[in-house]
């Protein structure tokens, strides 16, 4: 079997998808997702210019080899634009496995540890009334988990994730009005007098039963986060994310000292080499990274064995910018991984997803149910991809009051 042509897609509904599809003189093609939010011509550029060209004629069953070959063979290791692309080839070799074999990829991995897996939403408000609705919402819908954020009265401009007006939606923060990013303000010590009060009382508007997640996305100082999370310990959270800036590593030696609140991190970490130290000395609860960023499905399942050895348990990246094809490709580690915690879901659902992804996979009562469709169980349609093409786009950017760039 040899891989004869492969193909970069860019674009989708309200998006930028990068999407990758292997074709093998059998006649089974896989599908892998290269999407680098707000980046996402660059790990299409790098697939097209450098990786495709070297991928003719392998055979697509070797992915093992041909991830070391991508990665080993490359002088300049890692990094989020050259990880996403590997894990856009990793996750598409896969998928062609599972339909040679005409098994789901989770059958693969070592079979089913679970029927469904949970989910959690993310519930936003411009202010804590306006965030008590969206909580509402999501626990009808059947929720079990759910992110909150709000607005911080005195607050300049709209926190992290949060409307600027009630009942708007933040589910996607990319604006596609121009390239240059528009600017939040952010103010610390605003944030820390109001937010453990208003977790508290979110706490005790929906009960015990309900799993409360608190982003604070980098935001504060070593000191400062284990002060905040000493702060939110009555709350029970099931996880506080990303309290610190996930360059500084060391940082939560000192929050664990300091608080036995569960912490999730590492979204933005790209290989098993930049949490490793985090798992093995148990420093973090949940690992966050994602199968397209972190190096495709060969990379991420010997992160969630390792983890599996030291107490840490899976709450895989899923916000908007993620196709389809990942969030696939996470749900069928997320049916098989013995050390499951819970996963973001964003994605799967919209019309226009599914018309663009057609796919089997489902979402009922806050679990994820995977499709027995062969491979990832995900497909794309090539006539429906022609109506998208690229729109540039930014994230926002973060300063203090002063006028000071701070972390995003």
């Amino acid at each position: 079997m040899k891989i004869t042509d492969a193909k970069v897609f860019v674009g989708g509904p309200g998006k930028n998808y990068v999407t990758l599809k292997i074709m093998t003189d059998q006649g089974i093609y896989g599908l892998g997702d290269a999407t680098l939010n707000n980046r996402e011509t660059l790990p299409a550029t790098y697939l097209q210019d450098y990786l495709v060209p070297n991928l003719i004629g392998m055979d697509p069953r070797n992915s093992e080899d041909i991830w070391q070959f991508f990665y080993r063979g490359a002088y300049f290791r890692r990094g989020p634009i050259a990880m996403a692309a590997f894990g856009a080839i990793d996750m598409a070799l896969w998928d062609i496995k599972g339909k040679i074999a005409g098994l789901p990829l989770y059958q693969l991995f070592g079979g089913k540890s679970r029927a469904g897996a949970m989910v959690y939403a993310h519930a936003t408000g411009a202010d804590l009334e306006d965030l008590m609705d969206s909580i509402s919402y999501f626990v009808e819908q059947g929720y079990k988990a759910v992110r909150v954020q709000c607005g911080i009265p005195g607050m300049p401009s709209a926190s992290y994730a949060v409307p600027e007006e009630k009942g708007a939606s933040t589910s996607y923060m990319t604006d596609f009005s121009g390239i240059r990013p528009k600017v939040e303000t952010w103010d610390t010590e605003r944030y820390m007098r109001y937010m453990p009060g208003a977790l508290a009382e979110i706490r005790a508007r929906f009960g015990p039963d309900l799993k409360i997640l608190h982003d604070v996305h980098h935001r504060l100082m070593p000191r400062e986060a284990a002060e905040f999370a000493r702060a939110v310990e009555p709350v029970g959270l099931f996880w506080l994310e990303d309290p610190t800036p996930a360059e500084d590593q060391a940082a939560l030696r000192l929050l664990r000292q300091h608080s036995t609140v569960p912490i999730a991190i590492g979204e933005v970490f790209n290989s098993i080499w930049e949490c490793n130290k985090l798992i093995e000395e148990e420093l973090i609860d949940f690992i966050r990274v994602a199968v397209t960023y972190a190096g495709g499905i060969t990379h991420v399942k010997r992160i969630v064995d390792l983890a599996g050895l030291h107490n840490v348990r899976t709450g895989f990246h899923g916000a908007p910018s993620h196709s389809p094809i990942c969030m696939a490709a996470q749900a069928h580690l997320n049916a098989w991984a013995p050390n499951f915690g819970i996963q973001e879901y964003l994605v799967l659902g919209t019309p226009e997803c599914d018309a663009l992804f057609p796919s089997e996979h489902r979402m009922e009562n806050g679990l994820v149910f995977v499709s027995d469709t062969p491979g990832l169980g995900v497909d794309f349609d090539e006539a429906e991809a022609a109506r998208y093409s690229y729109k540039p786009g930014s994230h926002p950017v973060v300063r203090l009051e002063d006028g000071t760039l701070w972390n995003y």
